[in-house]
């Protein structure tokens, strides 16, 4: 071999590390499997194909076309050739049938685009073959863990060299980390499902209380699959009053889920067997869990809604620790209920804790809320809280439930962690007054 040629297969090689690296690091950089594929079709068109589609096997068996992209875009046809593929027959001679069976990659020549008397080969799979121009492809499975997830297509036109038995290899390479991506987001995807119905299994349903609005929402984290402690709880006590709750358990996984839980039950039972204020309830609450579960941390606001003889509708609170709920009035003032504050559960034992006690305007709107709803990378706490109280402002005369709604829309895009929602509405007028 000549100096020349060792210079061209040094080079070749050269070629073939960049393009895998190119496409592992898209890979990367995202767990939306469509995104990744028009990622992928975007490397590979045109260092290494004139045109690229990427077809991926549904849980229901159906083949779905995700992306397709050609060097010369206006070159596919202009209605499209995204979506469902019809059904491939298990006998058909079809490249993409004999993939979807196990074989491959196939290197294919123009004889192998088009169908022959008595075949039973799908139009649609090969239209792209003729329409395009086609002269050499290969079709390649998207394989992982004995499955194939899919079948990607590479396809030259005549201006360009064909394929060789050469290039399968590159292509093999290229579709198994493709479907090792593909499988990781999947498994993400129905992790992270999972991971969801089970935090809201945790999570209570609402008391109906006459003359009182409640909501809640959960949204869990839009970047990880993990379960986390984020909770809220509303229960009527004994002696009318009605417990509103908030709290976040620190650690984002199965633990945190479950201390939630316990923390949430021994706090309910806490709460109904002791009429207390709600300092003295945080300390009973904080001495169980360092007694029980040892180096746990959570924050926590206990509140009781009462009302005073004369009818006025006031708001115990204490606070472990967490971000101060936000009152607004419904002409849309807004105000956080700053005092009753201590440290957060399982920090020290504390001798004791504050309580704090505000008065309710009729019609007002009491949001309690976890972090994950005002905290963003980069930015200080100042902002978020000022986002929220502008956002809630501009919603005070919403429905509670749209309220709910739009401040989750409007400051949980793209949120990092999980947040949990309590909103209470007093009617709007006062309380009869007790006899």
């Amino acid at each position: 071999m000549d100096e020349f040629d060792v210079d061209e297969v040094l080079r070749q090689g050269l070629d073939r590390l960049t393009l895998l690296a190119e496409v592992s690091t898209a890979l990367s950089g995202t767990l939306d499997a469509d995104k990744a594929m028009a990622r992928v079709c975007r490397i590979v068109v045109p260092t290494l194909a004139d045109w690229c589609v990427i077809d991926l096997v549904d849980p229901s068996r159906e083949v779905r076309r995700v992306c397709a992209t050609h060097r010369e875009p206006e070159a596919l046809p202009a209605g499209g050739v995204l979506g469902v593929l019809p059904a491939v027959p298990l006998d058909a001679s079809d490249p993409m049938a004999r993939v979807l069976r196990g074989a491959g990659p196939l290197l294919l020549t123009p004889a192998d685009f088009k169908s022959t008397a008595g075949e039973r080969r799908p139009a649609r799979h090969l239209e792209l073959f003729d329409r395009l121009g086609t002269t050499s492809a290969i079709v390649a499975p998207l394989r992982a863990r004995r499955q194939v997830l899919g079948v990607m297509t590479l396809a030259r036109t005549a201006d360009r060299e064909p394929y060789t038995p050469d290039a399968l290899a590159l292509v093999d390479d290229l579709a198994h980390r493709v479907a090792l991506s593909l499988d990781n987001a999947r498994l993400h995807k129905e992790t992270q499902h999972i991971a969801e119905r089970f935090q809201r299994s945790l999570l209570p349903t609402l008391p109906e209380v006459a003359d009182l609005q409640l909501a809640a929402r959960y949204a869990p984290s839009s970047t990880t699959a993990e379960v986390g402690g984020d909770w809220y709880d509303s229960f009527a006590l004994p002696d009318g009053r009605t417990a509103l709750i908030i709290g976040d358990v620190t650690g984002h996984d199965l633990r945190a889920a479950v201390r939630m839980s316990q923390l949430r039950n021994m706090l309910r039972g806490i709460a109904c067997d002791r009429q207390e204020p709600p300092g003295h309830i945080l300390r009973r609450l904080d001495l169980a869990q360092q007694n029980l579960y040892t180096n746990a941390t959570a924050t926590c606001i206990y509140a009781l809604l009462d009302t005073t003889k004369d009818g006025t509708w006031q708001l115990h609170y204490a606070q472990a620790g967490h971000p101060s709920p936000l009152v607004v009035s419904p002409e849309g003032d807004t105000r956080f209920l700053d005092e009753g504050r201590s440290l957060m559960l399982g920090v020290t034992n504390l001798p004791s804790r504050p309580s704090a006690t505000t008065t309710l305007a009729p019609g007002s709107t009491v949001v309690f809320y976890t972090d994950g709803l005002i905290e963003r990378r980069g930015e200080t706490l100042d902002h978020g809280l000022t986002r929220l109280r502008q956002h809630a402002a501009a919603l005070a005369r919403q429905p509670l439930e749209e309220m709910c709604d739009e401040l989750l829309t409007g400051l949980a895009a793209d949120h990092t962690d999980d947040i949990a929602l309590l909103a209470l509405r007093l009617p709007p007028t006062a309380c009869p007054a007790a006899p």
